[in-house]
């Protein structure tokens, strides 16, 4: 990575506020730990919990100073500080997503939020509009697209090495919910099986955002109709832990995608093969510094992050030296450096690196809302297929 650009634009760190990400999260803690492992940010605030009494305690471990008891105490009583958070991150449930980001711009903060963007396509739409009308930076941390290999996928693809894109593969496989007994009927059951705060289809949203996501990033095409079947595989199971679907491209592109959080005994499977007219890119996220490509006229090659071949926005996204693993904590982390570099730009009125720009944001995050809703409706359908608004 370069030397700490925000520093040399604003002459100091961002200020951040965390929502959310406390006392059992893994998430949190690669949100905290991405903010900081580029040096890009403070960490001045935060309000880790829903419930006030482990919010403050959880703050209070974390050695801050400003702590809240809730999402919204946080943004009214740092927008009102000379000294209060510029950003704001979001990792709370899916429900709270569209308030919590509505406040937060509607206080001048710019905001790095957890996907999906929000539960329905009007509420995109409504953080979309918020995000156009103030010119503030949003950041939605589809973590898979800072991989330094899926940048060199990407780059590949805009130099014209795969050609015209012709066919595209993407598949994530999860285990971990394949037990029958999950959640116990029993327990208390957690916010991602309530369709009213985890969102209309658990998988879709939780993964299958992540997948269309990453094939968009890739290709720079997108999906214009779906012919799904989403639901579950797990009997008397009443969220959805299966989806797959044929998928129709913007150039005439075909397409199929797989996802599910019910096989058995697979940890965290995300991969994609994607084939042009000249040739055929494959990654896989458990093998994240391996890229492989497959030229239609010269010998499979294997690309690697600062080895031979590597393209400028592979090199920008990768840290170490060639030969050593990078892989999720890094992901997230250079989509906050990014957006650090966007909001420093914004902030102090002045361009923005263009390189720094390809970090997932509030659009995406809407035509993601916008593909879970189309499979839905898909399904639904008996998989007819359905069109997916590209535009808005």
């Amino acid at each position: 990575m370069d030397a700490n650009p925000v520093i040399g634009i604003l002459g100091r760190r961002l200020r951040l506020g965390v929502i959310g990400g406390g006392p059992g999260s893994f998430i949190g803690a690669m949100h905290r730990t991405a903010a900081r492992l580029d040096d890009r940010y403070e960490l001045v605030a935060g309000a880790l919990s829903s419930d006030p009494e482990r919010s403050v305690a959880a703050g209070r471990a974390l050695g801050l100073d400003r702590v809240y008891e809730t999402g919204s105490d946080l943004i009214e009583s740092e927008a009102g500080r000379e000294d209060g958070a510029d950003v704001v991150a979001i990792m709370t449930p899916n429900d709270s997503h569209h308030p919590l980001a509505m406040a937060a711009l509607d206080a001048g903060q710019d905001v790095i939020c957890d996907k999906p963007i929000t539960n329905t396509l009007d509420e995109a739409l409504d953080v979309l509009g918020k995000v156009r009308s103030t010119g503030l930076v949003f950041c939605l941390t589809h973590n898979y697209t800072g991989y330094p290999m899926v940048r060199q996928a990407r780059a590949m693809v805009e130099t014209g090495m795969l050609g015209e894109i012709r066919l595209v593969q993407v598949e994530y496989v999860q285990g971990g919910k394949a037990r029958e007994d999950d959640p116990d009927p029993s327990g208390t059951v957690p916010w991602r099986y309530d369709p009213v705060k985890g969102g209309p289809s658990l998988v879709m949203g939780d993964i299958g955002t992540h997948a269309h996501n990453l094939v968009r990033f890739i290709t720079g095409r997108e999906v214009t109709e779906i012919a799904a079947e989403v639901g579950h595989i797990v009997p008397d199971r009443l969220v959805d832990d299966f989806a797959g679907a044929l998928l129709r491209f913007d150039n005439g592109a075909r397409g199929s995608l797989w996802v599910t959080q019910a096989a058995a005994g697979v940890e965290n499977s995300l991969r994609t093969r994607i084939s042009g007219t000249r040739g055929t890119l494959e990654w896989h996220q458990e093998e994240p510094t391996r890229l492989a490509f497959k030229p239609l006229d010269g010998p499979a090659e294997v690309r690697t992050p600062n080895g031979p071949g590597t393209l400028p926005a592979g090199g920008r996204a990768a840290r170490i030296v060639a030969g050593h693993p990078e892989g999720f904590h890094e992901g997230f982390a250079n989509l906050y450096s990014d957006a650090a570099e966007a909001i420093a730009a914004r902030r102090a009125g002045v361009p923005a690196d263009p390189a720094a720009l390809t970090f997932p944001d509030a659009y995406d995050g809407t035509l993601g809302v916008a593909f879970v809703e189309a499979a839905i409706a898909s399904s639904a359908d008996n998989g007819a297929w359905t069109p997916v608004p590209t535009t808005f």
